[in-house]
C-alpha cells in the first residue's frame, strides 16, 4: 500500500473545520474565535518548521546532532514542568526538579525501546530516537508536572497535619508519605485511562498514524502497545522522581519543613 501523500490543497480543505469552530464562536459569543486563530496559525507554522528540522537532522545522520535536538527537546519540557504548578520553589527549584526528572524518565525509557525492543541499526538512529523520545516527552512532561503541582500544593493544604507528625518525632519521609503517595496517583491517572480507552473507545495516534501509512492493523497495535507500556513507565519514573526532589528540597538536615523555601507564582 502506497503512503498518500497531502497537499496543500488538502490541508486547507481540513482548515475548514477551524474556520467552523470560530464562526460558532462568534455566533455563540464565545469569545474564542481569535484564539483558535492563533494556535491554529501557530500549529502549523511550528509543525512545519519542526518538519524542516527533522529533515536535516535525519540527513546528517549524526548521534552528536540527534542528542544535541533531544536535549533541546527536554530542556524545553523542563520549562513547562516548572511553569504549571501554581506554587514555585525558590532558587529555579521547580525547573531543576523538572528538567532532572523528564531527562531521566525519558533517557531511560527511550534507551530501553531503542536497545531491546525497536533495535534500529544504529540503535540511535535519528529517525527513530528523536519521535520516540518526543512522544515520551509528551506524556513524561505531563505526569511530572501534575505530580509537582499535586505536591506542592499538597504541602500548604497539609501543613499542619504533616508538622504535627514531624513534632511527634516521625521522619520527614515518613510524614510526608500520604502527598506523596497521592501525587504519584494524581500522575498516573491519565496513562491509565489512556491504556483502560485504546482499542475500545479510541484508536490512539501512532496505531492511527501507521495504519493511513499502510502498516497492516496488527503489526500496527504490536506499536501501539509497546508505545502504551514506555508511555506508563516513563509517567511512573517522572511523577516519582519530581516528587521525591521536590520533598528533599521542603527539608533540611534537621527533618523540618521548610516552606519558606516555597514561592507563589507570579
Amino acid at each position: 500500500m502506497t503512503p498518500i501523500l497531502l497537499s496543500p490543497f488538502d490541508i486547507a480543505i481540513a482548515a475548514v473545520l477551524i474556520v467552523l469552530d470560530a464562526g460558532l464562536s462568534v455566533g455563540l459569543r464565545l469569545r474564542l474565535h481569535r484564539q483558535l486563530a492563533i494556535a491554529a496559525t501557530r500549529m502549523v507554522v511550528q509543525l512545519v518548521l519542526i518538519g524542516f528540522v527533522l529533515r536535516a537532522v535525519f540527513a546528517i545522520a549524526s548521534p552528536l546532532v540527534t542528542l544535541a535536538v533531544i536535549l533541546v527537546m527536554v530542556a524545553i519540557a523542563g520549562t513547562e514542568v516548572a511553569s504549571r504548578p501554581e506554587q514555585r520553589l525558590g532558587r529555579f527549584g521547580n525547573y531543576i526538579v523538572g528538567a532532572t526528572s523528564v531527562s531521566l524518565a525519558t533517557f531511560l525509557t527511550a534507551i530501553l525501546a531503542l536497545t531491546t525492543a525497536i533495535r534500529p541499526s544504529p540503535w540511535y538512529d535519528a529517525h527513530y530516537a528523536v519521535p520516540l523520545a518526543g512522544i515520551i516527552l509528551g506524556n513524561v512532561l505531563n505526569g511530572a508536572s501534575l505530580a509537582l503541582d499535586s505536591l506542592l500544593g499538597g504541602v500548604l493544604r497539609e501543613k499542619a497535619a504533616i508538622e504535627a507528625q514531624l513534632v511527634l518525632g516521625a521522619s520527614f519521609r515518613r510524614a510526608m508519605r500520604g502527598l506523596v503517595r497521592t501525587s504519584v496517583r494524581r500522575a498516573l491517572l491519565p496513562i491509565i485511562n489512556q491504556m483502560s480507552a485504546a482499542g475500545i473507545i479510541t484508536l490512539p495516534g501512532i496505531m492511527t498514524g501507521q495504519i493511513l501509512a499502510g502498516m497492516d492493523p496488527l503489526e500496527a497495535a504490536k506499536y501501539q502497545i509497546l508505545l502504551m507500556f514506555l508511555l506508563s513507565g516513563g509517567s511512573g519514573l517522572a511523577a516519582v522522581a519530581v516528587v521525591y526532589l521536590a520533598a528533599a528540597r521542603l527539608t533540611d538536615d534537621r527533618q523540618r519543613l521548610r516552606l519558606d523555601r516555597l514561592l507563589r507564582k507570579g
